[in-house]
């Protein structure tokens, strides 16, 4: 039997739960600090040490491996660990990781292939962090309230988006890119901290005696492929960011090299795409109670997805205002999209997955749906230098409405509410 939450009632809003609001803080903070190393990485990168198309390539593929190489497992070792233990030392490595950058920067040592390896660690411990994350939230909240909760805090994680670039990209006018990364590592310190004053009711699972590793992965990947949406939004996702890895890893040299827009033009159209993304998730639940849960996650990708024909739109109009507002537009409409349709997915998987699977049920989805955006990275690094930028944009492009497709033939449209428990 699954333990309630701590006051569980639902009576009680969120707002006055200890434990969540802990929790909450200390996500956005290391939310925003992630935001400063986000934008520090490919500034450094292209900026300082000179990267090429197919360097970011490398580098974007190196920080999302671990999501296809440890993915499986990491989801049947979650599982059987406590979840806010785990997110404790993901985060601390993570935190010891990119302290390593402003170090050997200041020693005069800092190469491409240093930036490879810390991404390579970042990228582990993020799976851990990630799977343990989603499989929390179902513990930490009563059920009725996971929609509620992953609301407030991807709107968070969008309001700490939307600053951090902006933050960003001004620090980064007085000093060197290096830098950031401190401000990131210090983010995962201050959830770690939080993290350890979270009062919750999870227990250790009990594990079947003589269970194998690999019983354990199937299962939770058996549960993704037979639930029929859970199946058709993986697809649509895996698809997405198979594509979306193509176009985005171009985007630093697009604004960086080819427009000239340096940092601050870059954090100012990251922070505008994140007010998208802020008004998607205060937004979802609004539009979701007027055209049904169902309908608005195939409109939510649909939406993102044809946004991003605007970035090559930006690239041919040449350095100008005209590029700097089409590529901000694209941002904006984009992650107002594809926010929603995360918010509808993630809360639909998190309601209808047995307890006892939701690490291995993460786990394998973000196994597909991240473990393809290496290859996507490779594969955008290798056709920009081959195609031209341009070109390889719009085959980003071309995938991501090809995308749509499982979710916007499903029966979603049909659907007024999402199934709020297995087998409705």
């Amino acid at each position: 039997m699954h333990p309630s939450p701590i006051g569980s009632s639902t009576a009680v809003p969120l707002t006055r739960r200890p434990a969540f609001v802990v929790f909450w803080a200390g996500q956005g903070v290391s939310q925003l600090g992630a935001q400063l190393g986000q934008l520090a990485l490919p500034v450094l990168a292209v900026s300082l040490l000179g990267a090429s198309e197919m360097d970011l390539g490398v580098l974007n593929a190196a920080s999302m491996a671990a999501f296809l190489v440890v993915g499986l497992p990491a989801g049947a070792w979650v599982d059987r660990w406590f979840k806010r233990r785990t997110m404790v030392r993901a985060d601390l490595i993570r935190m010891a990781a990119m302290l390593a950058v402003p170090l050997l920067w200041w020693a005069g040592l800092l190469q491409i292939w240093h930036l490879f390896a810390v991404a390579t660690v970042v990228g582990v411990a993020t799976v851990f962090f990630d799977v343990s994350y989603q499989s929390y939230v179902p513990v930490l909240v009563d059920r009725a309230l996971v929609a509620d909760a992953n609301g407030k805090l991807e709107a968070t994680a969008q309001v700490s988006r939307l600053g951090g670039p902006a933050l960003g990209g001004f620090i980064l006018t007085g000093v060197s890119a290096p830098l950031l990364f401190a401000g990131e590592a210090a983010g995962y310190l201050v959830s770690a901290l939080c993290l350890l004053r979270v009062r919750d009711s999870e227990v250790k699972p009990e594990r079947v005696e003589g269970s194998r590793l690999s019983h354990e992965i199937r299962e939770g990947a058996s549960f993704v492929a037979r639930h029929p949406l859970i199946r058709r939004v993986v697809l649509s996702t895996a698809v997405g960011n198979l594509f979306s890895s193509i176009t985005y890893v171009l985007m630093p040299i697009v604004v960086l090299r080819e427009l000239g827009f340096g940092p601050a033009g870059f954090g100012t159209m990251l922070s505008i795409g994140s007010i998208g993304g802020v008004l998607g998730a205060l937004a979802a639940p609004r539009l979701a109670s007027r055209l049904g849960e169902g309908p608005l996650l195939p409109l939510g990708l649909m939406v993102g997805g044809a946004a991003v024909v605007l970035f090559p739109l930006a690239l041919a109009s040449g350095p100008g205002p005209l590029a700097l507002g089409l590529l901000s537009a694209g941002e904006f409409i984009m992650s107002f999209g594809v926010i929603v349709f995360n918010v509808m997915q993630v809360s639909m998987r998190q309601r209808v997955c047995p307890p006892r699977l939701l690490g291995r049920m993460n786990a394998s989805i973000r196994c597909l749906v991240w473990g393809v955006m290496p290859i996507g990275s490779l594969l955008g690094g290798w056709l920009g230098e081959r195609l031209g930028i341009g070109p390889t944009l719009w085959v980003g492009i071309v995938g991501q409405l090809f995308a749509c497709v499982p979710v916007a033939t499903g029966p979603f449209f049909r659907l007024r509410q999402l199934p709020d428990a297995q087998g409705e």
